[in-house]
């Protein structure tokens, strides 16, 4: 590498030993993420080792996304080492809801500037995110972009591929009315609706460090920056012990969008609006932008990151895995018969 260097392509505006020294950089955080413990990254593509043990007939899951407008929070507060746990989050946590287990992750960095100690940062809330996730990040792609963004902004988009034997896919066609959603809480506002957030608080403008009361003294930018609960142990744990009849991650589309994705035609899931357990952001979202209940439903996962629906007699049981995994998951709602989709009440 020491050979490779062009002035003329510097002055366009793309160091590319910059963006050496951003791999190196970030090699120990890849390394985490690896069994052997090894970042073999740099070739031109990013190998996995694959074992089908006990499988009879594996399927490969994949999903991509990317963190949005939220990464505007990141840069606002020149907090950089979080954010790629979003970005995980977004992909594997839509790969569990088929019954998968997440195997690698890649990503892809698309910045104004290469600033190899930011791009590092990032890279280690992706590592960081893989090690929750129990998957390895096999590679990925800084992209620098001079001319078409600020030399301060980035945009992070990621790719995951798990694995789930056939007869393993969450079937909701099992499905019956009076089966229980079980709510799996969320760390906040997640990866969504940060275009209505940053609206609502203005946050170019507001104090993002000020402690908030209604926050606990936690400041505003620290609670919206919190990152994605990524779910996949907890989930992962469950599917061994109970068995589940539908899943859904609750993203952009909030619960009306969201839940009926796992529900088949002919009903619907009814939730009582106490039961929902809604941390303060939310309301404090609601009244500085104005917005509707019905549009923070549609908009927020509202305090429920996840939710999973099992037959009655199996909730007491997902209650107790869920728990003994760190979440402290509850009983949100009920399947009914329906064509509504979602009936809060």
């Amino acid at each position: 590498m020491e050979k490779s260097y062009s002035e003329s392509y510097k002055k366009a505006g793309v160091d590319i030993t910059a963006g050496y020294k951003a791999v190196e950089l970030m090699k120990r955080h890849v390394a985490r993420t690896m069994p052997e413990g090894k970042a073999d990254i740099g070739d031109f593509g990013g190998l996995f080792p694959l074992s089908l043990a006990g499988m009879k007939e594996p399927v490969l899951v994949s999903g991509t996304d990317g963190v949005g407008t939220k990464l505007r929070l990141a840069i606002l507060m020149n907090k950089h080492d979080t954010i790629g746990i979003d970005c995980v989050a977004m992909c594997v946590n839509d790969i569990v809801c088929c019954g998968a287990k997440p195997l690698l992750f890649l990503d892809y960095i698309a910045c104004g500037k290469v600033i190899p100690e930011q791009i590092a940062q990032i890279v280690s809330g992706v590592a960081e995110g893989c090690v929750q996730a129990g998957c390895a990040l096999v590679g990925g792609e800084t992209a620098e972009h001079p001319g078409t963004m600020p030399e301060d902004d980035y945009d992070l988009a990621g790719f995951s591929v798990g694995i789930v034997d056939k007869s393993q896919v969450i079937d909701k066609s099992k499905m019956q009315a009076g089966d229980v959603m079980i709510a799996l809480p969320s760390s906040g506002v997640h990866s969504n609706g940060f275009s209505l957030v940053r609206k609502a608080f203005d946050v170019e403008h507001c104090d993002l460090a000020a402690p908030v009361a209604e926050l606990d003294g936690k400041s505003l930018g620290e609670v919206l920056l919190a990152p994605t609960r990524i779910y996949v142990k907890p989930m992962l744990a469950l599917f061994g012990q109970v068995k589940v009849k539908g899943v859904s991650h609750i993203t952009g589309g909030g619960f009306y969008e969201n839940m009926p994705r796992s529900i088949p035609k002919g009903l619907g899931v009814k939730i009582k609006k106490s039961d929902v357990r809604t941390p303060a952001i939310f309301r404090m979202i609601q009244k500085a932008g104005d917005v509707s209940e019905h549009d923070m439903f549609n908009t927020f996962n509202m305090g429920v990151g996840m939710v999973v629906i099992v037959a009655r007699e199996d909730a007491d049981k997902t209650l107790e895995v869920l728990r003994a995994q760190g979440e402290q998951a509850y009983v949100l709602g009920e399947i009914i018969k329906s064509e509504d989709g979602v009936t809060l009440v």
